[in-house]
């Protein structure tokens, strides 16, 4: 008899798992719930802020909805890249050129892009800021994205009174040509056959003509060099140098001094043309500047690709 009651005892303990209504609150999924969830990830394609998971857990052994599907993950996508777009055309600064915006434009949606703006906007409230802001993009005025031909890199913007106005080595006029870009001259009248020096240091004739003269860093404190360093800027500008490597063809890219130089290292040089010398300071013209002959030889290259040469005298 006491074996008997512990079988029974032994028996009492096994679960009836063929006992309908005995799964476990885990486990057991209303058709509420499942309706509602399935309500909810349809709202969540037409709203990305309210993204959620549509996933439902699926009852053991049943075929249960568990994910969304291809149409509803394709318009979350369409939708998430559309409210981007709109998030990046409101950000987009002024006097941004369009050609530049269309494919620059998932930059301006950056956290980093964000604070840069932000700073630069701080910066102008306390101090004088070159250039003035509607200069800061001219590079992108002159000449369309994809009509760039010619890539030459500076490195900060002039910092004195009425020089910088959104071109690298450029200054306005009447302000007379600063050294290096003397320098540029110079090399310009032995390279370049009837070049003569224009009395004037804007170089907007040829960033019309598809040069792109581009600074890393696009603002400056008045008269205090490389103020605005390594606030963001440098990540923007590396993200244009990629755009144009990664999407042209038979670009010139002349990279003077050893900061153009690092600056222009991920240049995909199969694609590409890199033409490297000292920077045309008066520091260092002398060591490989002067008779480097980058603007002819960008011209050859140029016509080897098919394009129209540039006229360095248009100026």
């Amino acid at each position: 008899m006491p074996r008997k009651g512990k079988k029974q005892e032994k028996k009492l303990k096994v679960p009836d798992r063929s006992a309908k209504g005995n799964k476990s609150p885990a486990t057991r999924i209303s058709k509420k719930r499942v309706s509602k969830e399935l309500n909810d990830a349809e709202e969540d394609t037409k709203d990305p802020k309210k993204r959620r998971s549509a996933a439902v857990e699926p009852e053991p052994h049943s075929p249960g909805p568990s994910a969304l599907s291809a149409e509803q993950l394709d318009r979350i996508a369409r939708n998430k890249r559309a409210a981007l777009g709109r998030l990046a055309a409101a950000q987009t600064p002024p006097e941004f050129g369009e050609s530049w915006r269309e494919e620059l434009s998932a930059e301006f949606a950056k956290p980093y892009f964000k604070q840069l703006m932000s700073f630069v906007s701080e910066e102008r409230k306390r101090h004088t800021v070159y250039p003035p802001a509607e200069h800061v993009f001219t590079w992108t005025q002159t000449c369309g994205i994809r009509d760039v031909k010619v890539v030459i890199l500076g490195q900060d913007p002039y910092h004195g009174p009425n020089q910088a106005h959104g071109l690298c080595f450029s200054v306005k006029r009447p302000v007379p040509p600063p050294p290096s870009l003397e320098n540029m001259y110079k090399e310009l009248a032995s390279d370049i056959e009837g070049f003569q020096h224009p009395g004037h240091g804007d170089l907007t004739g040829w960033a019309k003509q598809g040069v792109l003269l581009l600074n890393a860093v696009l603002t400056v404190r008045a008269h205090q060099a490389n103020s605005h360093k390594d606030k963001g800027w440098e990540v923007f500008t590396d993200a244009v140098v990629q755009w144009l490597s990664n999407n042209q063809e038979g670009v010139v890219f002349m990279l003077w001094g050893s900061y153009a130089q690092k600056k222009g290292a991920a240049i995909n040089r199969k694609r590409h043309h890199v033409l490297q010398a000292v920077h045309p300071s008066p520091l260092s013209a002398h060591r490989g500047f002067f008779g480097c002959r980058h603007f002819s030889k960008a011209n050859e290259l140029l016509q080897k690709s098919g394009k129209p040469p540039i006229d360095w005298n248009t100026l």
